[in-house]
């Protein structure tokens, strides 16, 4: 019998109880499988390829932009996974701290303007390009705990411009992240501290962490006020004016990364009281602007708050998965919906791929590179079997690679 679809794929989906009907359930095991195995470009054209199956192209679109299924249960189904992997990884901590880092942070989806049938595309700033792009923009959550590394949420974003157009009430970035730390479910004995830059660092979001009894770890930018003496200066001209080398202490993080920090503790703008630190790199220099950071727990030192600052290059990596390693930005669907969707069924796939790296991993370290190279091999490797147990068969040759869709 022809192999269809990877088995440890199959029983992930099936043990999440997602309520799909057969050909539903077929459709989606057919995106994850071609994410997963397709090493060129991700389309839905190649998808159906991986499936060795000769259903129409048509029949995966439409399950995207028409089929009455609900993404947003799927992705339910997927979070309830997800907080069962976290409570997981907590039993493993030391000391019983249950210790979990929340990163916010926005991406684009870049497309080129003559892109017009492709719904709610709009300019939007991007940090990477320094400029306004032709693109979507989702807001998301990566959760990390011990050995754990996993996107947890999205929201997509729209300029408000693009909200009256769609009849719906604007919401901003910050107000999207709010969202999306509000409705973590931390468990009673969790300790979360919540990371990111300086564009999401303002009062609203901190204060909405700080009713969760979350921690905050935050870069600001140098325009914002400090009182040292109860006397209010801007960071930048309190740093050019009145610092001196003396001022600062050195410290060193995960022993190669070398800092020269000024930590101050007290108001900072509108908030009544953090630790700040305004950092150099290796040597002060006065005319060089610091990289600041903020800190809600002052009971942590400067060489801690460095470090667990230091867990927000993760969702950076996981950006760079989703995008060179799954084809998170590749779609080429018209409808918005069906583009909602994809982005469901790739944080799914994401989620499958962490717990399979988790599980391969016990015995070595492997990156989820690794862990989609192997399960190429092992398709690839029962795509053989099966040859051979055709070739005893004494199958007839175009047979078999009309199965496998590589016959003219």
């Amino acid at each position: 019998m022809m192999v269809t679809f990877y088995s440890r794929i199959v029983n992930f989906i099936s043990s999440l109880q997602l309520e799909l009907s057969k050909p539903q359930m077929w459709h989606l095991l057919a995106i994850m499988q071609g994410i997963i195995l397709c090493e060129g470009k991700k389309t839905i054209t190649a998808f159906q390829k991986t499936t060795h199956q000769q259903r129409h192209l048509s029949c995966l679109t439409r399950f995207l932009a028409e089929a009455p299924w609900n993404h947003g249960r799927l992705n339910r189904g997927r979070l309830r996974f997800l907080r069962h992997l976290i409570d997981r990884e907590h039993t493993k901590q030391t000391a019983g701290r249950k210790v979990t880092f929340l990163i916010v942070d926005d991406t684009n989806s870049i497309r080129k303007p003559s892109t017009k049938r492709m719904e709610r595309l709009d300019f939007h700033y991007a940090h990477s390009e320094g400029k306004s792009v032709w693109s979507h923009v989702v807001v998301t959550l990566h959760v990390v705990t011990g050995a754990l590394s996993i996107p947890w949420d999205f929201r997509p974003y729209f300029r408000e411009s693009m909200c009256t157009q769609m009849g719906i009430a604007f919401k901003s970035k910050v107000d999207l992240a709010r969202e999306l730390i509000e409705a973590y479910p931390a468990a009673p004995d969790e300790i979360v501290y919540v990371l990111m830059d300086s564009w999401y660092s303002n009062k609203a979001l901190i204060d909405a962490c700080n009713a969760k009894g979350f921690q905050v770890i935050a870069a600001f930018k140098v325009n914002r006020m400090i009182y040292p003496a109860g006397i209010g200066i801007k960071v930048s001209d309190f740093a050019s004016t009145y610092l001196r080398r003396s001022d600062l202490r050195s410290v060193t993080v995960k022993e190669d990364a070398k800092y020269l920090v000024y930590d101050y503790e007290g108001a900072l703008s509108e908030m009544e009281n953090v630790k700040a630190l305004l950092c150099w790199e290796e040597t002060f220099d006065a005319t060089v602007s610091p990289f600041c950071l903020l800190c809600t727990d002052c009971s942590l030192d400067l060489v801690t708050i460095l470090d667990l600052y230091s867990v927000r290059w993760h969702i950076e990596t996981g950006y760079r998965y989703f995008k060179d390693l799954l084809g998170f930005d590749e779609y080429q669907m018209g409808s918005y919906k069906a583009i909602e969707r994809y982005w469901c069924i790739q944080c799914l796939t994401y989620a499958y791929l962490e717990f399979q790296r988790q599980e391969w991993g016990q015995s070595q370290e492997i990156t989820l590179g690794d862990t989609v190279r192997r399960i190429r091999m092992e398709h690839l490797s029962n795509l053989v079997v099966y040859v051979y147990q055709q070739a005893l068969n004494s199958t007839p040759l175009f047979q078999v690679l009309s199965e496998l869709k590589l016959a003219a």
